[in-house]
Formats: structure tokens, C-alpha cells, sequence
């Protein structure tokens, strides 16, 4: 592009006459040649090739034509190149900004949410292994003291707390809930066997109606036992629902009922060795020689002492009370039971039906016809 179409630079061209001194014609052509180095120096870029050009042409024209330049400071160029007029519009923004304070920057915000999330996770972690360390070390103790204690009454070397009364019904109960263990095994066998005879019953007695319709001499009598095997069926399946319903009842009792005092038994049990072991632990540091520590240790074995000593006390309590009421209860139920396994049974033997419907009624027993419990093949999706 010619140097006539770009618009003037920002520096005014000032002539000056050097007045034939030689000095400082001298000086203009170093000054000159400066300052052909700098505007060399300067990038060449796409953007505003233009406007650098025309501004290099200009200069260059002013100084052959005046031969000498006054030290007037010339005007920079921008980084880009081109000379940027000073805007208002941009000066209000940039005041807005000072005056609003330093930028926000979100990426600092996540970095600053980050390292707290991380320092708040690795406390949180170090919290937890440490209650686990302390619980580690707490139950390593108490497993040991009680492990000495066991193998101490074992070899007959400690001393034992015992409840006479409360330990002799611990060990009536025990075997009874042995001996009703067998009689529900016994009930079980009765209940499988039973239904056997109660399913060969009805083939039986279907075998007979069938005969007596293929066989017209002897249709009577094959009708006759074919009736009695299909009353004693229907007796039986009665009698079959009675039984099972004394299972039952007694499984409860002694899976349930009696399980979940044992249960409380266990604790008891492992309490009174605790109890034994912290008290046999505080009469050892009690017989030893007192100083300073050792009155900090007695009085921590004091501390720990109390603690299973209540412990203790109150499972006993609970143990007592839990036993009294199973009494009460083992009572009550198989009362019932074992007048209805009597009834049920002597009314099946003595062909008595109606007294047999009448014993399941009494005991509220909903009685199941065979293939009820099946869908027909019709109701079937």
C-alpha cells in the first residue's frame, strides 16, 4: 500500500534546520540510524501490516527531509502492531472493575474446596482407625483377662461366683428343653408315619369303589370297606390336623421361647466371667505394693470392676425374671396341648367323629381338606 493511504501517525512532524552545524548533522544520522533499527525490529503481523508500513514510510520521509529530529518521545507501538485510540467505553469497564476488587476465580474456589474436602477426609478417616485401635486394645484386654480367668477355675485356681438357686433351675431347664427336643422328634416320626397310613387309606378305599362297580357279585361288599376306608381317611387327615398343630405349638415353645432365655443364660454366663476376672485382676493390684502408679492402676481396676459388677447384677435379675416367666408359660401351653393330643387321639381310635370335629372346634384348629391347598389345573393362569 502507497504511504498516502494510511492515515497520519500520532507524533507530529517537526522540521528543523541544523544551521550547518556539523555536530549535529552527526548526530541526527545516529539518531536516524537508531532509530531504522528499532522500527526494523519491530514484528510483521497479518493484522496490521498496513498501518506499520505507512507509519515506516512517513517517519522515513520526515527525516530525509529534515535532516535533524528534536528529542520529542515518539509514540510506542502496540504489541499488535497497530496504534489503538484510548476509548471511553473501555476506561468506565476498567474502573468498574477496580472498583468491584480483584476478579473472582472459580478455579481457585474448586482447588480451595478440594484441599478442605481431602484434609476433612483424612481426619475423618484417621478418627475412625483410631476407635478402632482403642476398641482392638479394649476387647485384646478383656479377652485375656477372661481367658485367665476360664483356664484359672478350670485347673481349679480361682475362685468362681456361684447362685446356687439360680444355677439349678438353669440346669432344670436345660434338660427340659432336652427331653421336649425328643418328644417333638417323636411327634415329627408320629406326623410322617401317620400320613402315610392316612394316604394308603384313601388308595385303599379307592381301589374298593372301583371293584365294587367292575365286580357286581361282590359290589356290596367292595362298597362297604370301601365307605369304612374313606371315613377312616377323613379321620385321619381330622386327627393329622390335631398332631400337627401340637407340634407346632410345642416347636414354638422350645425353639423360641426357651432358645431366647438360654440366650439371656449365655450373656449372663459370659457377664459372671468378667465380673470374676476384674475382681480376681483388683485383689491381685490390691495386694501388691502401693505407690503412686500403681494407686492410678487400682483405682482404674476399681473403675472397670464396678462396671461388669453392675452388669452382672442386672443380667442375673434378668435371668431370674425371664425363668419365672417360661415356667409360667411352659405350664399354660402344654396344658393345652397335651388335652388336646389326648382327645384327638382317643377320639380317633374309639370311631367317635363327631367327638374328634368337636375337640378341633374347642381349639379353634381350621381342619384342611386334601388338595386345597393345590389350585386346580382350570384356576391356574
Amino acid at each position: 500500500m502507497s504511504e498516502g493511504g494510511v492515515s497520519q501517525p500520532a507524533t507530529t512532524e517537526i522540521p528543523i534546520s541544523s544551521n550547518g552545524d556539523p555536530r549535529q548533522i552527526g548526530h541526527d544520522k545516529a539518531l536516524e540510524q537508531d532509530l531504522q533499527q528499532v522500527m526494523d525490529a519491530v514484528p510483521d503481523l497479518n493484522e496490521s501490516s498496513a498501518v506499520s508500513d505507512g507509519y515506516e514510510g512517513n517517519l522515513k520521509g520526515v527525516l530525509r527531509q529534515s535532516g535533524m529530529v528534536k528529542d520529542t518521545p515518539l509514540t510506542s507501538p502496540s504489541p499488535t502492531g497497530a496504534i489503538v485510540a484510548p476509548s471511553q467505553t473501555a476506561a468506565s469497564r476498567l474502573a468498574a472493575q477496580a472498583s468491584m476488587g480483584p476478579p473472582h476465580l472459580p478455579g481457585a474456589q474448586v482447588v480451595e474446596t478440594t484441599q478442605n474436602s481431602s484434609i476433612a477426609t483424612e481426619e475423618g478417616g484417621r478418627g475412625v482407625a483410631l476407635e478402632k485401635l482403642e476398641f482392638v486394645k479394649k476387647w485384646s484386654v478383656n479377652t485375656y483377662k477372661c481367658t485367665k480367668q476360664v483356664l484359672s477355675e478350670r485347673f481349679g485356681r480361682g475362685s468362681k461366683t456361684v447362685d446356687l438357686q439360680l444355677e439349678a433351675q438353669i440346669e432344670i431347664l436345660r434338660d427340659t428343653q432336652h427331653k421336649y427336643e425328643n418328644v417333638l422328634r417323636l411327634a415329627h416320626e408320629l406326623t410322617r408315619h401317620f400320613s402315610l397310613v392316612v394316604q394308603t387309606q384313601r388308595t385303599l378305599g379307592d381301589t374298593f369303589a372301583d371293584l365294587s362297580q367292575k365286580s357286581p357279585e361282590l359290589q356290596e361288599e367292595f362298597g362297604y370297606n370301601a365307605e369304612t376306608q374313606r371315613l377312616l381317611c377323613k379321620n385321619g387327615e381330622t386327627l393329622l390336623s390335631a398332631i400337627n398343630f401340637f407340634v407346632s405349638s410345642v416347636n414354638t415353645l422350645v425353639n423360641k421361647t426357651m432358645e431366647d432365655t438360654l440366650l439371656t443364660i449365655k450373656q449372663y454366663e459370659s457377664a459372671r466371667i468378667e465380673y470374676d476376672a476384674y475382681r480376681t485382676d483388683l485383689e491381685e493390684m490390691s495386694l501388691a505394693q502401693r505407690d503412686a502408679a500403681m494407686m492410678v492402676k487400682i483405682e482404674t481396676a476399681q473403675q472397670n470392676f464396678q462396671v461388669h459388677k453392675e452388669k452382672y447384677e442386672q443380667l442375673r435379675a434378668n435371668v431370674s425374671i425371664k425363668l419365672k416367666f417360661l415356667e409360667e408359660n411352659k405350664v399354660k401351653v402344654m396344658h393345652k396341648q397335651l388335652l388336646l393330643f389326648h382327645n384327638a387321639v382317643s377320639a380317633y381310635f374309639a370311631g367317635n367323629q363327631q367327638q374328634l370335629e368337636q375337640t378341633l372346634k374347642q381349639f379353634n384348629i381350621n381342619l384342611k381338606t386334601p388338595g386345597t391347598d393345590k389350585p386346580s389345573w382350570l384356576e391356574e393362569p
